[in-house]
């Protein structure tokens, strides 16, 4: 990599490089336990309404501090924040290791995410920071991978490892690399000087409501579905609590001298559409590395190595393309990638929605293979739109809320996509139900034969057939709501091809604009 040139201080890249491999810690570990919830559960002896909180308790806390990061950076500078993130990261990872509870896990996991997201927001203000815009179409893919890539094989990881040693080891594995990023880190990081003196104008009432509206929104979108939305008294509290939460926060961000964070980054045109985009891309990234999984789970009957094997392919797409989308970014227009990504993406996911229960490895490699690929064509030009013409001294707040927006698209596009799937089956199933009745010929066939088959070995075949019956109505409603929510995604990425028109042509391919 031909980094060192134009004074690039070698140090800096190392820093830099370190502060990466702990982004990539730190993202992993959302989708890390995924595959693996049911060997946690088992080990900790947690109910099933328990367990989710695993996941939940961690994407709260994560949530909250992405954006605050951008304020905190100020304070104590990139190196305090960065290396203090590592090493609370890595002490949490350890703690999360030694639970005996479900309730002490949930509570090491929520201290992870919180310590955690302080690392995401800060890499990618580095990368925009202290390499010259020459260097981007090599730094940003780098970024771009690592963001998408985490996710994307953390089922796979996390399956693999439960299944050759223990649940345990999802997070011992943090340690030793965690200590490392620590060190690295905190003696070679100096993109900047803390200033102490913004403490004192440090807005907490700001932080109070912020964390209500960014964790009770979090909350109730992960428990929505669950708990059957408005029907359920704790979500009702959670959305009452998020109203509140929001106006307060979005009364005090526009009047204080120090807000926790400047909203006003939104009025950079190209910021605001690049967080739209990644908002949109937060849907796709998340939404699709949770609905395969449930799919080979649900409809196929795979345990999470497997399910891990099968997911590779989209991560091995997305490393193979990460250099190809690097070059393109210098000699294409941005817009022009980003059009080619969501086709590629809508592509995809419209191949699913010819879906039928017998989809297997084979049948799912070309969706994945579109989906890895198009993930980084859009994510390079993303990332260099909304932060490329960005001034420095916006940069680490800008980078905070545009890393939120991912997130949170991640949330509301799984909440959404949850909440299909539970109403779509049910409506799938009472009318497949309603042709399987008693005039049915071909139904009245099979449960004759199926009964006839199961009467030969001594069991009730009647009650036997009907089971079974029950069971291919289930998982053909299944199938038909996993269609339908593969279409809805289709159109959702379709129309982004046209949005992308709206977006300011940068300055230069790879956008120069304020970083000279």
């Amino acid at each position: 990599m031909p980094l060192a040139e134009e004074h690039m201080d070698p140090k800096r890249i190392i820093a830099f490089f370190a502060m990466v491999f702990g982004m990539f810690m730190s993202i992993l570990d959302i989708q890390i336990v995924s595959a693996s919830l049911a060997e946690i559960q088992a080990g900790l002896g947690a109910g099933s309404d328990e367990i989710a909180w695993v996941q939940t308790s961690y994407l709260i806390a994560e949530v909250i501090m992405i954006p605050l990061s951008g304020a905190l950076a100020r304070i104590v500078s990139t190196r305090i924040l960065f290396s203090f993130s590592a090493a609370g990261f890595t002490i949490a990872s350890a703690l999360a290791a030694t639970a005996t509870n479900i309730d002490q896990m949930i509570v090491y996991r929520a201290i992870q995410g919180f310590i955690g997201g302080g690392m995401i927001p800060s890499v990618f203000a580095a990368a925009f920071t202290i390499f010259p815009p020459s260097k981007r179409n090599i730094v940003s893919p780098i970024v771009g991978l690592v963001a998408t890539l985490a996710p994307t094989i953390g089922p796979t990881i996390g399956g693999y490892l439960s299944h050759a040693m223990s649940w345990h080891w999802l997070f011992l594995v943090n340690v030793i690399p965690g200590i490392i990023v620590t060190a690295v880190t905190f003696s070679l990081i100096d993109f900047d000087k803390p200033d102490f003196k913004l403490f004192r104008k440090f807005d907490w009432w700001g932080l109070f409501w912020m964390a209500l509206f960014l964790g009770t929104m979090e909350y109730v979108l992960e428990e929505g579905n669950s708990k059957d939305w408005l029907n359920d008294e704790h979500i009702v509290m959670g959305t009452v609590a998020m109203v509140i939460g929001g106006f307060f926060f979005f009364q005090r961000v526009f009047r204080v001298d120090f807000p926790v964070v400047d909203l006003r980054a939104f009025s950079n045109r190209n910021f605001a559409f690049g967080s739209l985009f990644s908002f949109v891309m937060g849907i796709g990234l998340y939404g699709l590395t949770y609905l395969y999984p449930v799919y080979l789970g649900r409809i196929r009957g795979y345990d999470s190595m497997m399910i891990g094997e099968t997911m590779f392919v989209s991560g091995a797409a997305m490393f193979l393309t990460a250099p190809v989308a690097g070059a393109l970014s210098n000699k294409l227009d941005p817009r022009v990638m980003m059009m080619i990504g969501f086709a590629g993406f809508a592509a995809g996911t419209f191949t699913m929605t010819y879906m039928t229960a017998d989809w297997d490895f084979q049948e799912l490699l070309i969706p994945q293979i579109l989906r890895g690929c198009s993930l980084m064509l859009c994510m390079v030009p993303i990332n260099n739109i909304a932060l490329g013409t960005l001034p420095p001294d916006r940069m680490k707040n800008a980078s905070g809320l545009f890393n939120l927006t991912r997130n949170l698209g991640g949330a509301v596009g799984l909440a959404v996509i949850n909440t299909v799937l539970t109403q779509r089956s049910d409506e799938h199933y009472a009318r497949l139900s309603e042709q399987v009745h008693w005039g049915n010929a071909a139904a009245l066939d099979w449960l004759a034969s199926v009964g006839a088959n199961y009467d030969s070995y001594g069991l009730d075949g009647t009650a036997v057939a009907i089971k079974k019956l029950s069971g291919v109505i289930t998982q053909q409603s299944w199938v038909m709501s996993f269609m339908d929510v593969f279409l809805g995604l289709t159109a959702l990425f379709f129309s982004l091809v046209f949005l992308t028109l709206l977006i300011k042509k940068p300055s230069a391919a790879a956008p120069a604009g304020a970083g000279h």
